[in-house]
């Protein structure tokens, strides 16, 4: 029998994964503080709708996914766990390191599935850029770049930072397997004391650099992360199509007689299975509420993004500029 899965919000985010699960077959109920939102979704998608007060004990419910504003999740996730519910629960997990940590040590006592919406982990081009990686395909990983640029959108608690980069930062932990023993961040706000632009520098261990660049206040989209080895340089691209999103760079510099040269190549474009992320991330939500298994985007992984984000936050005007 599939898990009965409820959503709890239904804002643009929360519209997304309420037709995608209901055409995996396991949409069961929607909910919104705007109870005519809720009413009309359920119309819509064949299912009921439950006011947020009678969710969280509902019988007929087995797994909530939570899109909300990121200050109530922490909350509603602990509250789901503990009344036996598993938990797909929309980036961040929380606002500070401290409620995460609340929120994955109830999974542990509930023995909940409690899964983050980093869902770029499930794209196929970085799926198959992880694969070469991890094959030795680009050598060992020396440097690591995330660019995440474009106009809007613009909150009034939420920065650039805490905005956009949790996905870079979910992705670069995936690759590097360790959490950095150093994070500086540097900002720039524009329109209020909030960062339109932000910049967090990471070094890990072995002496791996990592740089990200955020921001919403950008005339044109990038969605860019490169990764140098020692053999070779890969770039996943998202905003190119399909056929050019992930493309390797074999390039060779080396000394000689005193002197640096290099070869320059062509990309060599991988083929990548084309898939919508958002739906392999909440295939993997059924698949761990169905066996138990542990999710690939973890409570833990999401309480070093906020560690990092924590970290690379910067001050204007006397206000720290994260999320409160």
């Amino acid at each position: 029998m599939k898990p009965r899965i409820a959503v709890l919000g239904c804002g643009y985010w929360g519209s997304n994964h309420i037709r995608t699960l209901k055409s995996l077959g396991v949409l069961a109920a929607v909910s919104d503080a705007n109870a005519a939102r809720a009413e009309g979704f359920a119309s819509e998608h064949d299912c009921i709708a439950i006011a947020p007060e009678d969710l969280f004990d509902h019988p007929d419910i087995d797994a909530l996914v939570l899109a909300l504003p990121p200050q109530f999740h922490a909350e509603y996730a602990m509250r789901a766990m503990r009344a036996g519910k598993d938990v797909l629960v929309e980036k961040p997990i929380a606002l500070t390191v401290a409620d995460a940590e609340k929120a994955v040590a109830v999974a542990r006592e509930e023995k909940r599935i409690i899964m983050v919406g980093h869902v770029l982990r499930f794209h196929p081009a970085f799926e198959k850029l992880k694969a070469l990686i991890d094959q030795g395909d680009l050598g060992e990983v020396r440097y690591i770049h995330s660019h995440r640029l474009g106009l809007g959108k613009f909150h009034t608690e939420n920065d650039a930072l805490w905005d956009l980069a949790p996905h870079d930062l979910s992705m670069i932990l995936a690759i590097t397997g360790a959490s950095p023993v150093e994070v500086r961040g540097e900002g720039a706000a524009l329109l209020d004391h909030l960062s339109d632009f932000a910049h967090v520098h990471m070094r890990f261990p072995g002496g791996l650099r990592s740089h990200l660049f955020t921001s919403r206040l950008n005339p044109y989209r990038e969605r860019r992360l490169t990764v140098v080895g020692d053999k070779a340089m890969a770039v996943f691209d998202d905003v190119e199509p399909w056929p050019r999103k992930l493309a390797v760079y074999r390039h060779a510099v080396w000394q000689d007689s005193g002197h640096w040269a290099f070869t320059a190549n062509e990309p060599a474009y991988v083929q990548v299975e084309e898939g919508m992320p958002l739906t392999r991330e909440l295939e993997h939500f059924i698949h761990c509420i169905e066996t138990r298994e542990a999710p690939r985007t973890t409570g833990e992984e999401a309480i070093e993004v906020l560690r990092i984000l924590t970290a690379g936050s910067v001050v204007h005007g006397g206000r720290v500029n994260q999320p409160s």
